[in-house]
This record gives structure tokens, C-alpha cells and sequence, in this order.
């Protein structure tokens, strides 16, 4: 067993908010206990899978290890029992992809799939690129301080991802704003209430009123779209069939949930994390100005050290074995991505930012039948963006203190200040 307060650490959305504390919390399980058990106080015990290979072998056996049958994100006893309740049985409250096992993950996959391959989105890499172009413009426009979370790496990937899906620029803040109340539901700054979650029951009836209001907003969405269907992925969504029946209403609004969300927002996360170690290694920065050639390994290691999804839940459809230990059918499993990803058998000097890393193998998009449709398009918004921003940025270095998001699932920084020069 992982020791209490080291499992009570670990589904702590503040832990995540201090990158000491988590990185200590999970060195110690990757050391001493690497496939042990946890029982934070209020949820059910699960594995914690904290070293690379093993996450990798878990997600290899998608058949055996279930996204959808237990909740897929940490969810304790109390608020699992009411979603069930509320859900005619189901634990979750939206069926995207990540909730579903074959045949329904690869059927609906498919359907958008080819919208996310590197072919397809070459034809989309010019009007990406004029995007990002404004934003650096921008950010040249701010004079030499902003705060390049809120100001630019927030905004740049939701208006990539609400054009691509077929969302009017009008609407943005309001996706943002429901973006950061989902997956920032246990943040005071970022919330639905503004202020600390008081107990279960208030965290849950705010995260069900979000959902409600993507449910209103892509209701309208799917009705235009299917009167006038256009060049978009809504329009992809609202017209899809699978085995040649239109899409379940619950399945289409999740559908839309999950693009309208984490479409932009690991994007955003990894940004703005890559843009705060290069203004704390000043010896990174002067390299990759140096060299533009290493923008793709400084993309790879952001997304290594931001790691923006830490968990996702899996459950054994059969007895199993993970590193030796018998695993029950029916046991739950958290695949702990950051822990992955600072694991010294994997990458040497894990924690240390390193632009020149070679291998880069990190997790951070999951691995086998579940991995990130969207990491194409991600790669490619981002690497748009460095390439337009480095030859015009001179010199950057943190204007203030950089904080984190509170939350156990997807999140990473949301203030980074810095002070700057541009040309």
C-alpha cells in the first residue's frame, strides 16, 4: 500500500498547483512502490501505474484495461454514486471518446479522424500560420510585459480549434470560460463559483451546469449544421452516422464537449509551460534562438515537462498482471502521465528541461488505441507559433511569480508574467 498522505497527495487538485510537492509524491511511489495501491480518504482504492513502461503496457491492452466501464477520471465514492444516479446508471456525465471501449471508440474515432491526419491539416497549416502571426503581433503590441498564459497561449489555440470545429470568433470567451469552469472546477480563480468548492454535492452541480451549457450551445450548433451543413467539424459531427444511424444526442454533445475543450486547452497548457522554462533556463533560450532546427525537440520536451492530462482511470476486464503484482477483474487502474514522463528509467535527467532530449518518448498524448486524436494538430499550432514568435523575441525572463492550475486531470500554468523584448 502507498503510505496516506502520499495517496492523499496524489488526487489532490492542490498538489498539482505545487510541482514540488506532486514530483515528490510520485518520485517516492516510482522508488518504493512503482505498481502499488492507494486509498486516498473518500475514494474507492485503485493501482497507481507510475512508471513508463508500465503505463505503455497498459495502454497497449486496450481490451483488457476499459476506459468506460468505472469512472475514467478520478471521481470519489460519494460523487460517483450520485452521477450514476443521475446518469441511469452510468459514471459518466459526458460519453466522449475517452469514455468509450471498442466497438463504439474506433466507430466514433473514425468519424473525425481523417480531419486530425498530418495530410489532411497541411492544407490547413497556411491559415494556422496567419493565426498565429497575429498573435505574435500581439504580443509585440503589450510593449515589453503581459502575462503570456492569459494574454496569448489561452487564445491562440481556441481560435484554431473554434475554426477548425465551426464556431463564430464571437462565441471564443465563452468557450474559454467554460473550458477553465470543466477542468478548473476545483480552482477558486477559475471555477463556476469563484471561490473554493465547499463539498461534493456544490462541485458537482457546478460541473453539471457546465456541461448543461455546452449541451444548450451545441444543440443550436447541430440543428444549423444539419439544415446547412458546411466545411466544419460540427458539421462532421451533427451529420455523422455510425453502422448508418445518426449520432446518439448524449455521444454528439460529448463529442463537441471534448473538441470544444481539450481541443485547445492542452495546447494552451503546454504553451505557456514551454514559454515559462525558456525564461527560467536563459541557457535553453540562447540555444533554441541560435538554432531554430530544435523546435521540434523544444515542442517535445514542453509537452514532456507540462505533461497537461495527469491521469486517466482504467479498469481490468479480466485477472491481470502488472509488474509482478496480480491485478482482480473489476480493479481500477490511474495511469499517471507526469509520473511517467519523470521517470529516470525512461529519461535521463527527467527533471531537467532539456530542448536537445534525444529520445523523447514521453507519454503525455497516451499510447495504442487511445492516443490523442488531436496531437497532430497541437504540434502543429505550436510549432507555428515558435517559429513566427523566436526570430522577433530577443529576450524573455519571468516578470513576477508563474502559478499552476488546481486540478488532478487536466491543467498546467495559468499566469505566467514575463518581461520581454521584440522587434
Amino acid at each position: 500500500m502507498i503510505p496516506q498522505d502520499i495517496a492523499d497527495a496524489i488526487v489532490d487538485p492542490k498538489a498539482y498547483a505545487d510541482q514540488a510537492r506532486i514530483d515528490g509524491a510520485f518520485q517516492w511511489i516510482r522508488e518504493n512502490a512503482p505498481f502499488g495501491q492507494a486509498q486516498p480518504q473518500g475514494f474507492d482504492p485503485f493501482w497507481v501505474v507510475s512508471k513508463h513502461a508500465d503505463i505503455l503496457e497498459v495502454e497497449r491492452q486496450s481490451d483488457l484495461f476499459h476506459n468506460g466501464d468505472r469512472p475514467t477520471t478520478l471521481m470519489p465514492i460519494e460523487m460517483e454514486k450520485k452521477v450514476r444516479a443521475t446518469m441511469g446508471g452510468s459514471p459518466h456525465l459526458v460519453r466522449s471518446l475517452v469514455q468509450m471501449d471498442n466497438p463504439d471508440h474506433m466507430n466514433y474515432r473514425r468519424l473525425t479522424q481523417g480531419w486530425f491526419l498530418p495530410q489532411n491539416l497541411r492544407s490547413r497549416e497556411a491559415r494556422i500560420r496567419e493565426i498565429a502571426k497575429t498573435f505574435v503581433d500581439k504580443m509585440a503590441s503589450l510593449g515589453d510585459r503581459c502575462d503570456f498564459a492569459r494574454d496569448i497561449s489561452f487564445l491562440y489555440p481556441l481560435h484554431v480549434i473554434m475554426e477548425v470545429m465551426g464556431v463564430p470568433e464571437a462565441d471564443e470567451p465563452r468557450m474559454l470560460k467554460l473550458t477553465q469552469e470543466l477542468f478548473g472546477s476545483a480552482d477558486p480563480e477559475l471555477n463556476r463559483n469563484a471561490r473554493a468548492v465547499a463539498d461534493l454535492d456544490e462541485g458537482l452541480k457546478a460541473i453539471q451546469e457546465v456541461v448543461g451549457d455546452f449541451v444548450a450551445y451545441f444543440n443550436a450548433v447541430t440543428e444549423d449544421r444539419r439544415a446547412n451543413p458546411r466545411d466544419d467539424l460540427a458539421s462532421v459531427i451533427a451529420n455523422g452516422k455510425i453502422d448508418g444511424a445518426p449520432l446518439g444526442f448524449f455521444e454528439a454533445m460529448s463529442y463537441y464537449i471534448i473538441a470544444a475543450t481539450a481541443g485547445h486547452d492542452t495546447t494552451s497548457n503546454t504553451t505557456a509551460g514551454g514559454m515559462w522554462a525558456l525564461a527560467e533556463n536563459p541557457d535553453q533560450f540562447a540555444k533554441l534562438k541560435a538554432d531554430p532546427s530544435l523546435i521540434p525537440g523544444f515542442l517535445e520536451e514542453s509537452i514532456r515537462w507540462v505533461t497537461p492530462v495527469k491521469h486517466f482511470m482504467r479498469s481490468a476486464t479480466a485477472d491481470a498482471e502488472v509488474r509482478g503484482r496480480k491485478v482482480a477483474k473489476g480493479d481500477w487502474l490511474m495511469l499517471s502521465y507526469p509520473s511517467g514522463n519523470r521517470d529516470a528509467d525512461a529519461f535521463a535527467r527527467p527533471f531537467d528541461f532539456d530542448i536537445t532530449r534525444a529520445p523523447n518518448k514521453h507519454v503525455a498524448f497516451g499510447y495504442g488505441a487511445h492516443v490523442c486524436l488531436g496531437q497532430h494538430l497541437g504540434r502543429l499550432e505550436m510549432r507555428a507559433l515558435w517559429e513566427e514568435l523566436l526570430p522577433r523575441l530577443e529576450f524573455v525572463e519571468l516578470d513576477g511569480e508563474a502559478r499552476l492550475m488546481q486540478s488532478n486531470f487536466v491543467c498546467g500554468p495559468k499566469s505566467v508574467p514575463i518581461r520581454y523584448k521584440m522587434h
